[in-house]
């Protein structure tokens, strides 16, 4: 067996064992009572500590250099050179992280998330305070063992889940995307059109809105064979390894967008995981390119499928049969504006498409002084709430419905935002090259034709794996380098024709 058999071997095993403590994970979130908090932080600190010594063992080590030298290549996109690249930077970085610190990080973040919570239901920051405290500290902690070079301690949290990207390249996309989002908001709120969306808060029961969005996955590609689907305070997706793929929603009876853009969203996450190559679970070929590429698959089923005319086209005359008290005095395109519609609102993940990206550059714009220390942790309401009322112009009435609605932080998933507007980027792009290579995507959505974006999707984006680093994927795919203006264009498009502008 070749050094390169046995590191692959090596990175198998150290993957499987990671998988239990997502199954651990997953449970946590949907099934574990609240008492069994204490004990499954112990758990998952355990599994945390052992994952973490597989994958700094020196013997990890030894096999990465000497696969190294037995396969020099000159081809940086080459399968071998490209599992070699990933294996090594896993590795670096995974070794200037203690034990210590891994293992305290997964502890305090597991009871940390179940303190938000009850913060976030009682709508109590203060509740939530000394454990976003302890989880800054813990991440300001890593940044510095991790090491930033001539950036800043943001670059090491951020690179976790981006590599190779860093704070400021982030800024630059954001200013461009802010600069001309803005602008194009005012513009969507000055022409006075809203539509009447209390149409999406009648009453939609729940058994309906599961059958309704478990088809509507079922038909865009995600296999229910190999997943399922539960729910969860806050929504997400896991991949535990091959034919095991968990979604997770949440419903609200009066609230229809949530819940069925939420299932299509996670099933997105769910479509990609399933289109990695299984015979290579655990390598650099098997694994998701970035938490931005993953936003992109996710964002891009929710929104530039979903959202679309087309699809609804398709969908309303079931969603009236499905929901024949709500929708029986509607019409498709009233229904079709109401799930388009654009005003300001509280909760991120409810947001439109366009003023989704505003909710992210506050929180970028929060996080990095956070780990500089520049903003204390008791400040965040405050902080949140000067900069919700200048993005928004309008002040969260509660913590709940500001800076605690979000899980993230409590997770430990300080410099994970920004790959929520980084992938609405890519998902512009992949869709502009998917309309080129595939023809007419509205006529084929009309019809219920879901299959030849899902096998370009396969083909393009998840079956490489590791193979490409996001930007070099995005030139790989669209010829482009990564842009705003895909996105914005996108967006100009789609209100021009309902807000005509």
């Amino acid at each position: 067996m070749t050094s390169y058999e046995q590191l692959l071997n090596e990175l198998r095993s150290t993957a499987l064992l990671g998988s239990c403590s997502s199954v651990l994970g997953w449970d946590e979130q949907t099934y574990m009572p609240p008492g069994g908090a204490e004990h499954r932080a112990a758990q998952l600190s355990l599994l945390a500590g052992m994952v973490h010594e597989r994958a700094t063992s020196p013997l990890l080590g030894e096999l990465i250099v000497a696969a190294e030298q037995e396969n020099p290549s000159s081809d940086p996109d080459a399968p071998t050179t490209a599992t070699l690249r990933e294996a090594r930077r896993n590795y670096d970085r995974s070794t200037k992280i203690p034990r210590r610190l891994v293992e305290e990080l997964s502890r305090v973040c597991t009871l940390s998330q179940q303190a938000w919570g009850e913060a976030r239901k009682q709508s109590s920051f203060a509740h939530f305070l000394p454990w976003l405290e302890q989880v800054v500290a813990l991440r300001r902690e890593e940044a510095d063992a991790v090491g930033y070079g001539d950036g800043v301690p943001y670059d090491a949290l951020l690179d976790e889940f981006e590599p190779g990207m860093t704070a400021e390249e982030v800024s630059g996309l954001f200013a461009g995307l802010r600069d001309e989002l803005v602008p194009l908001i005012a513009e969507i709120v000055e022409t006075g059109r809203q539509p009447d969306i209390s149409i999406l808060e009648r009453r939609y029961p729940i058994e309906q809105q599961r059958k309704f969005s478990l088809d509507a996955a079922q038909q865009i590609g995600f296999d229910f064979n190999n997943g399922r689907l539960d729910e969860a305070p806050h929504p997400f997706c896991s991949g535990f390894g091959p034919g095991d793929t968990r979604l997770t929603t949440r419903y609200d009876e009066h609230h229809f967008p949530g819940a069925f853009f939420g299932t299509l969203h996670e099933a997105g996450h769910g479509i990609y995981d399933q289109g990695l190559d299984p015979a290579a679970f655990g390598t650099p070929l098997g694994s998701y390119v970035s938490l931005g590429i993953h936003e992109s698959q996710s964002r891009l089923w929710e929104n530039f499928v979903g959202r679309s005319r087309a699809f609804w086209r398709r969908y309303f005359p079931a969603a009236q049969q499905a929901f024949p008290e709500s929708l029986q005095d509607v019409t498709e395109e009233t229904f079709y504006a109401c799930v388009n519609d654009v005003r300001p609102s509280f909760i991120r993940v409810e947001a439109d498409e366009a003023t989704y990206n505003l909710h992210i550059l506050l929180r970028f714009e929060l996080e990095q002084p956070l780990v500089t220390g520049e903003l204390s942790p008791s400040d965040v309401p405050s902080a949140w709430n000067e900069k919700f009322t200048q993005y928004f112009g309008m002040t969260p009435p509660d913590d709940a419905q500001g800076c605690l609605q979000d899980i993230h932080w409590s997770g430990g998933g300080i410099g994970y935002f920004p790959t929520y507007s980084l992938g609405n980027m890519y998902a512009a792009q992949f869709f502009e090259a998917a309309r080129r290579d595939l023809g007419d995507l509205d006529a084929q959505f009309s019809k219920g034709e879901f299959a030849p974006l899902k096998n370009w999707l396969n083909e393009q984006i998840h079956r490489p794996g590791q193979r490409y680093r996001a930007n070099r994927l995005v030139q790989v795919v669209t010829g482009e380098e990564l842009s705003y203006q895909p996105l914005m264009k996108h967006l100009r498009d789609k209100y021009s024709e309902l807000y005509g502008l």
